[in-house]
């Protein structure tokens, strides 16, 4: 088995989250008084930088996979070498996991039932993170948690 790589544009928030921790750090130590607030807000920044950096590289891990995402303003497209094709991200009613394809697959579901299937490892799959988490009421640490598993079955993530 192929040991992956390392990619530092994956861990870019992480790595940002420390630089901001540091400073905030810095900033706590060297200062006194009102002016305090500002590193520890910075140390809460930093936190927050480090927790959503980790949740993205939990959920995109994948890589090299067959396909081409795409997401431009709200409309995603899916380029497959067998299947393919675009969905807003406003018309979804379901967001499924499905482990039991393989690859396993993110099952997107519209008015109309009209579905999408894009395979976790497509290229540009990690841009589904940020669309994903701005559906309403999904939690983030849940998909991230579904991408990482590897369970064997269909898991309905989110539904209107």
């Amino acid at each position: 088995m192929a040991r992956p790589r390392f990619e530092p544009k994956r861990w870019a928030e992480v790595f940002a989250g420390l630089i901001v921790i540091a400073a905030a750090g810095w900033w706590l130590n060297n200062s006194f008084g009102l002016s305090r607030i500002a590193g520890w807000l910075g140390l809460g920044l930093g936190a927050a930088l480090i927790w959503v950096g980790i949740q993205r590289l939990r959920f995109g891990s994948h890589s090299g996979g067959l396909g081409v995402v795409q997401l431009d303003e709200r409309r995603l497209t899916y380029f497959g070498p067998l299947t393919g094709g675009t969905i807003d991200l406003d018309d979804l009613v379901r967001l499924e996991y499905d482990g039991t394809a393989r690859p396993p697959h993110w099952v997107m579901t519209a008015r109309g039932a009209q579905m999408l299937a894009v395979p976790i490892d497509a290229e540009g799959a990690d841009l589904l993170f940020d669309a994903f988490t701005a559906l309403p009421g999904i939690s983030s640490t849940r998909l991230a948690q579904a991408s990482a598993a590897r369970n064997r079955d269909r898991t309905t993530l989110w539904h209107i």
